[in-house]
């Protein structure tokens, strides 16, 4: 697929007003339709689009432009970018640098005891450790684990402060929400029928037994002593 200029409607604009080439050389250059580059040129589309000049923009040489303008069979090919910028980076785990990452069960105990609302996903971003590690440290399996202490990883230097208090926020607002107990529930007196019911059936049953059942008991246990003597 051949390239197309950065912003190809408003590169159309600048080249239907400023140059004499055809329907089919601007609609090659700019991966348009002939039929969309007709539509601009009569007024009928991006009319509130601002032209752009390829050729200061560096997309286009003016040696390109003329022989164009000259060959209507000619075909423009947009300029090679001066400045390579660089692929962007697949997305992974946190690099932690070499002298650090024996640290990180130690962060990874402090985050689970600190912050249980954490996802593990959200744990592997700040200390850039694995699923398996996360659920070692938890469960007390690691290796190592009689030898961990809970650190903090901002202290220890694994992740940013900024970090932390952005996966924390997160975290925050997908945890469920108490109930809310209304002002007049707070402030109700329990009726009678709860407040005497406290106790359950041991206090009725402690009530019932008065002194001269316990009394009784005891006489009748030392007249079986002295008969028995």
């Amino acid at each position: 697929m051949a390239k197309a200029p950065l912003m190809p409607k408003a590169t159309a604009v600048w080249l239907v007003d400023n140059t004499s080439l055809t329907f089919d050389q601007i609609a090659e250059f700019c991966a348009l339709h002939p039929l969309e580059v007709r539509a601009i040129a009569d007024g009928e589309s991006a009319q509130g689009i601002k032209g752009m000049d390829p050729i200061s923009a560096g997309q286009l040489s003016r040696d390109e432009l003329d022989k164009a303008q000259t060959e209507d069979n000619y075909r423009m090919k947009v300029a090679e970018p001066k400045v390579i910028v660089p692929p962007l980076k697949r997305k992974g785990p946190r690099y932690t640098p070499l002298s650090k990452r024996q640290d990180r069960p130690n962060a990874i105990l402090w985050l689970v005891r600190n912050h249980p609302e954490l996802k593990d996903s959200q744990v592997i971003r700040l200390v850039g450790t694995t699923k398996n590690t996360i659920e070692a440290v938890r469960e007390r399996t690691h290796w190592n684990s009689a030898n961990l202490a809970p650190m903090d990883p901002v202290t220890l230097g694994i992740c940013t402060q900024i970090a932390m208090d952005f996966e924390v926020n997160k975290a925050a607002k997908w945890a469920p929400k108490p109930v809310e107990v209304p002002e007049e529930e707070k402030s109700r007196l329990l009726p009678a029928s709860e407040t005497q019911t406290f106790g359950g059936p041991s206090v009725a049953k402690e009530q019932a037994v008065d002194a001269d059942s316990v009394f009784a008991n005891f006489a009748k246990t030392a007249e079986e002593t002295d008969t028995g003597s």
